[in-house]
C-alpha cells in the first residue's frame, strides 16, 4: 500500500478555502508561507488529503474543455453550464450528475459514496453540493462541500 504522500501527491496551494471554495478569485492564485527555520517567504504547498481536496475543487471550478490546448480535453466539470439557470429539481439533478462525472474522472477517488445538492434556505438561487468519496488504497473518506450559484455568481 502506498504511503499518503505517494497516494495523494503534493502541489502548490492555489485555493484558500479547501472546504467551501466556490471561485478561483482571479489574481490570488498562489499562496505564500514563511519558513520557520529561516524566516524567508516561499510558495505554500499542499500534500496528502489537502492536495486531493484542492484537486477536486479545481476540477469543479474548471469548465470541461478549458485545458484542451494543454492536452487535457476532458478535464473539468460541466457545472458552469448551469449558471443562469433556475434552481429546479431538474437542474439540481443535472448538478449532481455533473459532479458525479467529475469525481469519477479523478484517479485518486476509488468510490463515490454520496452526492447531494441542497438549496440554501436563505438564498434560493444557491445550493450546496456535498460529496462523500472514498480515496484509493485507503479507508479514508473525504467530505467536500462545494457552494454553487445557479443565477449568476456570488456577490
Amino acid at each position: 500500500m502506498a504511503n499518503n504522500f505517494e497516494r495523494f501527491g503534493s502541489d502548490l496551494r492555489l485555493l484558500g478555502d479547501l472546504e467551501r471554495q466556490n471561485s478561483r478569485e482571479p489574481g490570488s492564485d498562489l499562496f505564500t508561507r514563511t519558513r520557520p527555520e529561516t524566516g524567508q517567504v516561499d510558495l505554500a504547498t499542499l500534500a496528502q488529503v489537502e492536495n486531493l481536496q484542492q484537486a477536486l475543487l479545481l476540477r469543479f471550478l474548471t469548465p470541461v474543455g478549458e485545458l484542451e490546448q494543454l492536452g487535457h480535453p476532458d478535464y473539468g466539470c460541466r457545472l458552469h453550464e448551469l449558471i443562469g439557470e433556475p434552481n429546479t429539481e431538474t437542474n439540481r439533478n443535472r448538478a449532481k450528475l455533473y459532479t458525479l462525472l467529475a469525481l469519477q474522472a479523478e484517479p485518486r477517488v476509488q468510490e463515490v459514496l454520496a452526492v447531494s445538492v441542497t438549496t440554501r434556505r436563505q438564498r434560493p438561487t444557491e445550493v450546496d453540493i456535498v460529496a462523500k468519496v472514498k480515496v484509493i488504497d485507503s479507508d479514508t473518506v473525504l467530505n467536500l462541500v462545494f457552494p454553487f450559484f445557479f443565477e449568476g455568481a456570488a456577490p
